[in-house]
């Protein structure tokens, strides 16, 4: 199964918001902590290896890029 890189959030605009508002008021510490939280939960909610292995590896392609 590959990844899934083509638009597949049913309320994307929601979800940034969410996504928002859960880091509203946090130092910017928690912030990362909060972030390398949701990273490991939907890691495990994914739970294929090849799945994530191409995830970290477009992410770091994005890194690389200001």
């Amino acid at each position: 199964m590959p990844l899934v890189t083509e638009p597949n959030l049913d309320a994307p605009d929601d979800f940034y918001e969410a996504l928002i508002d859960t880091h509203r008021d946090l130092s910017p510490e928690a912030s990362h902590a909060l972030n390398a939280r949701l990273i490991l939960l939907l890691a495990n909610h994914i739970g294929r290896l090849d799945v994530l292995r191409q995830a970290l590896a477009l992410a770091r392609a994005g890194a690389d890029t200001p």
